[in-house]
């Protein structure tokens, strides 16, 4: 018989104290609107309240839609799967995700132009004049627009929900330092999905700027564009080992983390590169547990999903939204989530 969740298990979830949790329960004065409300769906879904929320009075839907690469990689399509399970146990949302085909500007571009009616629109953004150009068309409409995992400047948007990723970049850059034998000359290698993600340029900003401040011996011999694709990145990975046998490590910005580690299989480096990347995805994991992969650094696409249908739906009705950001944890074998 599953064991019953504890107030310890709900605040570690919302990211609130137990105190907090114990006061919302008990419908106690002293939380903020927004945190009672997280604090409660986390509850609800641990399965702590047997009958659910309490249903709130009827109002009319809000209807949001989201433009997503849903086949890319399995982070993005996990962070698919939390927004519509979420929005399904949201009264008063009606969601539909209109999936694009990998990453391609133009493709979602045309997606967005094309959006039916609708009031808000989150989407993962590539920087882009196509881009900015639908999205200010939305904004024009009065359509709210939110981006989320990678931002866009220079467009109307009501924010953007994820990670600091230049600090995500500089994190995995101090881990890579750290990891290898820092005051010696070291060879590493960038991969990125693409470019076009902000996210991935800031990324690989933020890895740079440490290396030169804290690490100047490591030198980056190659940045590889693998565009979230499986075959891509086993090629690309096997030209890099190609040219340069001697690497010592390897930070993968986005997806495709299977691929470099099967070409690093084969390739039977006599030292195997310290290897980081991002997002405990389960291919990842697996990646973890057998010594691939050294360091993950994972964002919560659950918390995502949440803060993102949030402020979405807060900016629609003209309610204050009181945000909870995700927050970014460094993953190592030994310290795997159980959930």
């Amino acid at each position: 018989m599953a064991l019953r969740s504890t107030l310890t298990d709900i605040a570690r979830e919302a990211g609130v104290s137990s105190a907090t949790v114990d006061r919302v329960l008990n419908n106690r004065d002293g939380v903020r609107p927004r945190t009672r409300e997280v604090v409660l769906e986390v509850a609800d879904r641990l399965g702590y309240l047997p009958q659910g929320r309490a249903p709130g009075p009827a109002i009319a839907p809000v209807r949001l839609d989201f433009v997503l690469p849903v086949r890319s990689n399995p982070f993005i399509s996990g962070l698919c799967a939390e927004i519509e399970a979420q929005a399904k146990r949201r009264s008063g949302l009606e969601l539909k995700v209109h999936g694009i085909e990998g990453i391609n500007p133009q493709a979602l571009a045309r997606a967005l132009n094309a959006l039916p009616d609708t009031q808000g629109v989150g989407l993962i953004a590539l920087d882009h004049p196509a881009v900015r150009e639908a999205l200010r068309a939305l904004a024009a409409r009065g359509v709210k627009v939110a981006t989320l995992v990678s931002d866009i400047p220079d467009v109307p948007r009501i924010g953007y929900v994820g990670i600091d990723n230049r600090a995500a970049g500089r994190l995995a850059g101090y881990l890579m330092g750290r990891l290898l034998m820092p005051g010696t000359a070291q060879r590493v290698a960038v991969f990125a999905g693409s470019l076009s993600y902000r996210g991935h340029e800031e990324r690989e900003m933020g890895f740079r700027a440490i290396l030169a401040e804290e690490f100047p011996r490591f030198e980056i011999v190659e940045l590889r564009e693998i565009r979230d694709d499986p075959a891509r990145a086993v090629s690309e990975t096997r030209a890099l080992l190609e040219a340069h046998p001697d690497i010592t490590g390897i930070y993968n910005i986005g997806a495709g983390n299977p691929g470099i580690a099967e070409s690093l299989r084969a390739a039977r480096l006599p030292r195997r590169p310290v290897f980081v990347g991002h997002e405990l995805t389960a291919q990842n994991k697996a990646l973890l547990l057998d010594g691939t992969i050294d360091a993950l650094i994972d964002q919560n696409p659950r918390v995502e999903a949440r803060e993102v249908l949030s402020l979405l739906e807060c900016a629609v009705r003209g309610l204050p939204h009181d945000a909870h950001p995700p927050r970014v944890q460094v993953i190592f074998r030994e310290n795997i989530p159980g959930t």
